[in-house]
């Protein structure tokens, strides 16, 4: 789930983790039908998006443009300029919160809007017809939320005193928490022409990066033996049992990349250049100060994080893979090993029913209001689940606007992690639907707590399956798979996040060459991944394809977040008295109306205690003792 941010509208695109359609995509429905489906899996579910329009040639799309354009026209001519002196008066709160419910319902439309142009471009960004949509929706909604820019700007710029005595008044006084929220923003804000000049460039500025990224991404294909691949499938690959598969595979993905590294070094050079004047201006002192304004995290707690993450490399993924490379019957790694799949693991795809079943289950465990809003997913046609070509890759939950409900994006291939990865996404999509009575302006969370609640999703499925398993090797398969993926949401996403900060802080001197970007990957994933892993040509392309350092920089920080704050919050779980779901969902309906601290709070949690990660990830190298004691 997406931050606040200063944007007046929320019009972007879904956010991910990581041929044409038969039918005229100009025609067709937001119905989308029956495909074949990845083998073994069954047949999966695609989204049903008619919940917002029925297809990209609506009427109703033609209908809400306008009334978007005529509602942000009307509410800058109601009420620009006049903020400070009404409020003041003495009936200033009645009047400010009139003026916010106005705002609040803009900002739902254009939720509804640019979510669906959103969802289905990232169900197919390579068709002519979706992405020529996508973009006059994306560029309506910017020119409308011109209008509104101002709102923000002169909220922020009335007296401390004066604001809160309006807030007294109990119709103003419930948006507190968004008005408070928005507040911190304002040491950053700029001149009111400025900060329209910003908005209105971003169409043609990062957001077309953006698109091309997604564009170029999607269309790209991986030539393993006869086959051309698209970018899912074949890191898919990289899982398969044949060793000369999964070298297959990385050597393709390393030969693609290579030979479009030009475009992927521009765009990221240019990104991270944008980035740059627009904090520069601000006056953001450090490259990721924006990622943690928008989280509402202190800069101090991430340290605290990466420093115990980085600390623990030799412990935790270093130790792992040696274990995983005597497991193999190898002395290291190559890269394209890394995430093999166990000798002593089941093998087969775990079709769609079952995986279902075993989340379904997991969650109606420990609740079993969490189950029944996850099984509405299912139900009501909320997932998108196969692999398809010019699909957007990787998984989201997003959340589109509280007036509707969130959809879930997988590519679905019947591994274990898919089943995960299933468990994760409806975790956020469960927050999602929770928080969403706060309304369109509090129902959004920081990215740390919405991965808070995405990794429980997946630690309540992984402990139920681990229970249930008698047999010792499956045991073994189970908890090295779940180390596996820990390492990856831990180790793996600092490590990311050490490379941004890398990229962004030598791009201020210029711009960075393919070369040197590789160079600076190999040097951090060499930290990260340790001496038992060997690094072969090719892997020093590896961070082209990676979304988030592209859609949402400094993001990745918060899957570890998320992680060894579950690992926390898991053990007092453990250890609790009845009562503990209840607390559990209410920190989920609280949405964005609270800190992270003060959500934590009831569970007895302090992020800011330089012990608690160490805690969290203790976790995992229990983990890894228990595998090291099994042989």
């Amino acid at each position: 789930m997406a931050s606040r941010s200063a944007s007046p509208l929320r019009k972007s695109a879904p956010k991910r983790k990581s041929g044409k359609a038969k039918a005229s995509v100009a025609k067709r429905a937001a119905v989308a039908k029956p495909r074949n489906a990845a083998a073994k899996a069954g047949k999966l579910p695609e989204w049903n998006l008619t919940d917002l329009y029925s297809g990209i040639d609506a009427p109703e799309i033609v209908r809400d443009l306008d009334r978007m354009d005529a509602d942000c026209a009307a509410f800058e001519a109601d009420y620009k300029g006049k903020l400070a002196e009404e409020t003041a008066k003495p009936e200033g709160g009645a009047w400010l919160a009139q003026a916010v419910k106005r705002y609040e319902a803009i900002d739902d439309l254009a939720g509804r809007l640019g979510s669906f142009a959103g969802l289905i471009h990232a169900g197919d960004s390579v068709d002519p017809a979706i992405s020529k949509f996508y973009g006059d929706v994306s560029e309506r909604l910017t020119a409308a939320s011109l209008h509104l820019l101002f709102f923000a700007l002169e909220l922020n710029r009335i007296d401390d005193a004066v604001i809160e005595r309006a807030m007294q008044t109990p119709e103003l006084g419930y948006y507190r928490p968004w008005i408070e929220d928005s507040r911190k923003d304002k040491p950053y804000q700029l001149e009111d022409r400025v900060e329209q000049l910003f908005h209105e460039k971003s169409v043609s500025g990062y957001s077309a990066w953006n698109r091309l990224f997604d564009q170029t991404i999607s269309g790209l294909r991986f030539r393993v033996g006869a086959k051309d691949l698209a970018i899912e499938p074949t890191l898919n690959l990289l899982q398969d049992r044949a060793p000369a598969k999964r070298k297959a595979a990385a050597q393709a993905l390393a030969k693609t990349f290579k030979a479009n590294e030009r475009t992927f070094a521009l765009i990221t050079n240019t990104l991270a250049k944008d980035k740059e004047i627009s904090d520069r201006w601000r006056g953001f002192q450090d490259v990721a100060d924006s990622r943690h304004l928008a989280n509402r995290v202190e800069r101090e707690v991430v340290d605290a994080l990466v420093t115990s993450v980085r600390a623990a490399y030799p412990r935790l993924s270093h130790r792992y893979y040696a274990l995983k490379a005597g497991w193999l019957k190898k002395k290291k790694l190559a890269h394209w090993d890394r995430n093999a799949p166990l000798p002593f693991a089941a093998s087969g795809s775990i079709p769609w029913h079952d995986a279902r079943k075993m989340v379904l289950t997991a969650y109606g465990a420990f609740s079993p209001e969490m189950a029944r809003i996850a099984e509405r997913f299912f139900t009501e046609h909320w997932i998108d689940a196969p692999v398809r070509p010019g699909k957007a890759p990787g998984a989201f939950s997003h959340p589109t606007t509280p007036s509707a409900h969130p959809y879930v994006l997988m590519n679905y291939q019947g591994k274990p992690r898919d089943v995960m990865t299933l468990a994760h996404e409806l975790g956020h999509g469960v927050h999602q639907v929770l928080a969403a009575k706060n309304g369109a302006l509090m129902a959004p969370t920081p990215l740390t707590l919405a991965e808070t609640a995405s990794v429980f999703g997946e630690m309540l499925t992984f402990r139920r399956l681990l229970g249930e398993t008698r047999n010792a090797k499956q045991r073994q398969a189970l908890l090295a798979g779940k180390v596996e993926d820990m390492i990856n949401t831990v180790v793996r996403q600092v490590a990311f996040y050490s490379f941004e900060r890398a990229i962004h802080t030598e791009r201020r001197n210029g711009e960075l060459t393919a070369q040197r970007i590789g160079e600076i990957w190999l040097s951090v994933q060499s930290e990260s991944l340790g001496p038992a892993i060997e690094i072969k040509p090719g892997y020093e392309t590896y961070w082209m394809y990676i979304p988030h350092f592209i859609h949402s920089p400094f993001y990745v920080y918060a899957y570890a977040f998320g992680d060894c704050l579950v690992n926390s919050l898991y053990a007092v779980y453990e250890n609790a008295a009845a009562g503990f779901a209840e607390r559990y969902l209410a920190m989920l309906s609280a949405g964005g109306t609270k800190h992270y601290s003060e959500l934590l709070k009831p569970f007895g949690l302090d992020a800011k205690d330089p012990k608690f990660w160490d805690g969290g990830l203790s976790v995992i190298a229990g983990m890894i003792d228990e595998l090291e004691s099994m042989g």
